[in-house]
């Protein structure tokens, strides 16, 4: 079994980085495999909204989102971790978001994901919440800990004197290789959830 982490900040080993890490150490702590993806300092487009990947089964864009996907369909589980902009994720990590699940979200669907949040001070619950609507409109599971999952510092040396924060990134990483197990032992069961085609309703008479 595999997650994969994404660190959605412009800095590679900042304060995101640190919580991410932490995570990902728990999780190998009970025999998962993990790997830290990071989405870099390259401008990340927003959708376009053309449609386009409902035919092409893949974003029109070439800047690495269909590369991503395509990643993403190998694991089992998924972290996506964020600073706080103005109370808000990152606006690379919305727009990477935006555009793999629009034309990759089959890649993530019906596997446990989670938010990780890094602020200084304040806007984590907000945008804790912001990435957790990506997973519960796509069929996930979504994992938390004994706390929202957050961390606190300016800076990485700070983020990791947060040990709080700290504590409820190694509880994620626990719960969600448990969720994992879980889920691996239900398949050995034969168990697999029911779908439905999805039904689209339009307001405008």
């Amino acid at each position: 079994m595999k997650v994969l982490l994404v660190n959605g900040s412009h800095h590679e080993y900042g304060c995101t980085y640190t919580a991410l890490k932490e995570t990902a150490e728990a999780l190998k702590a009970n025999g998962i495999e993990t790997e830290i993806y990071w989405i870099g300092q390259n401008q990340t487009s927003g959708c376009k909204g053309c449609w386009a990947c409902k035919k092409l089964k893949k974003c029109v864009i070439d800047d690495g989102v269909n590369e991503f996907v395509e990643k993403a369909a190998e694991f089992d589980g998924f972290v996506f971790g964020s600073p706080v902009y103005y109370a808000s994720a990152s606006g690379a990590l919305v727009s990477f978001m935006d555009r793999v699940f629009y034309s990759g979200g089959r890649s993530l669907a019906y596997k446990p994901a989670a938010a990780v949040v890094s602020c200084r001070r304040a806007g984590a619950s907000t945008t804790f919440d912001v990435i957790n609507k990506y997973f519960t409109i796509n069929n996930m599971i979504v994992v938390g800990s004994n706390y929202w999952n957050e961390i606190h510092g300016n800076t990485a040396e700070e983020a990791a004197q947060d040990a709080e924060g700290l504590q409820t990134m190694r509880i994620l990483g626990n719960n969600m290789a448990w969720v994992l197990k879980c889920l691996e032992a239900g398949k050995e069961k034969g168990l697999e959830p029911q779908k439905e085609k999805k039904i689209f309703m339009n307001f405008i008479r």
